[in-house]
């Protein structure tokens, strides 16, 4: 199997045109023709992970996040960019990454969020098409009051903090979810009448757009894509099952948390 084989079935899955225009999605390194030995699957293609790769004997990454995301200006190993895609180069390492066109599509990084808190009646948040468009929106099986709907995001998606607006008295019902940097959606799941909006990357003043029937959830940016890189490697092996799909066993979120008291 080449790396192109790999390539056009992930395209057929999360159609590269589907990503945003700032976006760098598709085969980031390697040579389509060359053969796949193996696929290691992860969420960042971080120099440990091409490690990794190197180790389990696969020769192809596929990630969420790609690791080149803007311009290289010099490759050398002062960056942690350049160092990772040297160590792919040298070592015959393709690496493949998704991000926002796996965000639209149905089965996608936004719907993974809804399967977790079993959001049911379901609908795309901010639609292009009848099919694709960022986020979900639905009802939760049973309302819940907002400091146990906090509760519910913190076991879901295994976060240390929640940070939240303010705490109205109205129950948690109907809530709108997307995955990563989701400040832009706000105004969008307040006219569609969430009572919560579930993302992550709000700034100081993203909180003063909730009003005290909207409560708006920030559960950290690695957090709200948690199950992707789960269900990139499910796909692989519907697509490919007698072939090695391994799924990286580091944690790269570069954002740690410190508790005390």
């Amino acid at each position: 199997m080449r790396v192109q084989d790999v390539c056009d079935q992930l395209a057929l899955w999360a159609p590269n045109e589907l990503a945003e225009d700032f976006d760098n999605v598709g085969l980031l390194v390697g040579n389509p023709e060359d053969s796949v030995k193996g696929i290691l699957v992860c969420h960042d293609a971080l120099e440990a992970v091409i490690d990794e790769a190197i180790a389990v004997g696969a020769s192809m990454v596929v990630c969420f996040h790609p690791i080149i995301f803007s311009g290289l200006k010099k490759i050398t190993t002062e960056h942690y960019v350049a160092r990772s895609v040297m160590k792919a180069i040298k070592h015959s390492v393709a690496i493949y990454a998704l991000h926002t066109a796996l965000d639209k599509i149905n089965g996608g990084v936004s719907d993974l969020m809804a399967d977790a808190l079993k959001l049911e009646r379901r609908q795309i948040l901010m639609p292009e098409t009848e099919h694709y468009g960022f986020g979900r929106i639905g009802v939760l099986p049973n309302p819940l009051n907002p400091t146990d709907f906090l509760a519910l995001l913190g076991q879901t998606f295994k976060t240390a903090v929640v940070k939240h607006s303010a705490l109205g008295s109205n129950r948690i019902e109907k809530v709108a979810v997307l995955g990563g940097s989701g400040a832009f959606a706000i105004e969008k799941a307040k006219e569609q009448g969430a009572d919560a909006y579930v993302s992550a990357d709000f700034k100081y003043h993203d909180f003063f757009k909730a009003d005290t029937d909207f409560l708006l959830a920030d559960i950290g940016h690695y957090e709200s894509e948690r199950f992707t890189k789960n269900a990139i490697a499910q796909k692989l092996r519907e697509k490919f099952p007698n072939f090695a799909v391994t799924l990286s066993e580091l944690n790269t979120n570069p954002v740690k948390y410190y508790t005390y008291g």
